[in-house]
């Protein structure tokens, strides 16, 4: 059960938990009457929730089929993941000459503590400082417009970023990827930066394939 106060963020909160920890899979059909039991809430509040998780490409809503989590198809992975690493390359490449020494320390401090969550097996708390420490890189490039443009295409790729399994050997990747950002960052080497972020997303990719042919080789094929 949860408290009425903040009732909302409290819910979107809480399905992104689920779709975390996979409780919640791609394509899954979302069971309101199961939730709003669970949580201890009505159908108001919970649709609510769901629609801020559908502006944000988690979950679809359909007319008279309710709610279902996003797949995406290889094709899209194919096509979206290059241009990520495009547009992160180049952030971490500005943000290399442009970030203050106070910057830096605060992406080694979320870098750190998310390595913790990693040794701890915490998805949910890595992923949200892997995502915080990304978003740092172009908050130090300064530049609104390449900020725009990756938010733009983020909402395309949140589901999968954020449903897609990780097997042990993946996430282990990941982390190594993100030592070698830090080590270029605090160098401030920009082509350097530049080039393990381009990697990391073709990991990402590379995850993401795996992931659709386990759960849903029909969009494979």
């Amino acid at each position: 059960m949860i408290s009425r106060r903040s009732l909302h963020d409290e819910l979107v909160d809480l399905l992104h938990g689920m779709l975390l920890r996979g409780e919640l899979r791609a394509g899954d059909k979302i069971n309101e009457q199961a939730l709003c039991a669970r949580f201890g809430v009505s159908r108001t509040p919970l649709r609510e929730a769901l629609k801020v998780l559908a502006s944000s490409g988690l979950v679809v809503l359909s007319p008279n089929r309710g709610a279902s989590v996003a797949r995406i198809t290889p094709q899209e992975v194919d096509q979206l993941f290059p241009i990520m690493g495009a547009l992160e390359a180049l952030a971490g490449e500005i943000a290399c000459a442009r970030i203050t020494d106070a910057g830096i320390a605060e992406i080694r401090r979320m870098h750190d503590e998310m390595v913790r969550h990693f040794r701890e097996g915490d998805p949910a708390a890595y992923m949200k400082l892997n995502r915080a420490i990304h978003d740092a890189f172009f908050a130090a490039a300064g530049n609104a417009e390449l900020t725009q443009l990756y938010q733009t295409l983020l909402v395309r790729i949140h589901a999968v970023r954020f449903t897609a399994k990780k097997s042990p050997e993946r996430w282990a990747e990941a982390v190594r990827d993100h030592e070698e950002m830090m080590a270029a960052l605090e160098q401030r080497d920009g082509p350097r930066l530049a080039a393990v972020l381009k990697e990391h997303l073709k990991h990402k990719s590379g995850m993401v394939h795996e992931s659709l042919g386990e759960d849903a080789p029909a969009a494979a094929e």
